[in-house]
């Protein structure tokens, strides 16, 4: 096939509809408009979701969700983390410094994963059980800011 034999298949490209060019045209006078009302004249329609002055849907459902403003996020520490830090006074100021946590308005968190060698003392904001066991058995100190 070369570029100057192409052309279309019979019937694969369809004429449009002529509307109001007559009676006999079938879509002649009032050009399959009906006869009145808002959507006949030009222009005319309403816009998406309109339901003719009812409170539409979108109004009607209820809207889902809620952020809370005052909810305290905490960075999740474990003890194996804090036993890599060579330093025995491991506060949240040292913990960004150090970039084990990334957000300094996070409050902190212990968890009791994996041990720890030397005896430290940790300040945090909140302790599991198990973590503060674990600081506490070895000779360290659990501080709750």
């Amino acid at each position: 096939m070369k570029l100057h034999e192409l052309q279309a298949t019979p019937f694969s490209r369809k004429k449009p509809k002529r509307k109001g060019r007559g009676t006999s045209s079938g879509l002649g006078k009032t050009a399959g408009k009906g006869t009145k009302g808002q959507n006949a004249r030009t222009g005319g329609g309403v816009r998406p979701g309109f339901e003719g002055g009812q409170t539409p849907l979108y109004r009607r459902i209820s809207k889902r969700g809620f952020t809370n403003p005052t909810t305290i996020k905490y960075a999740i520490i474990n003890l194996d983390q804090i036993n890599s830090i060579k330093e025995t006074d491991v506060t949240p100021q040292l913990l960004y410094q150090l970039k084990i946590i990334k957000d300094k308005k996070h409050q902190i968190k212990v968890l009791g994963n994996g041990t720890l060698a030397t005896a430290k003392n940790i300040q945090a904001h909140k302790f599991s059980n198990a973590a503060k066991l674990a600081i506490e058995k070895i000779g360290g100190k659990a501080e709750v800011i």
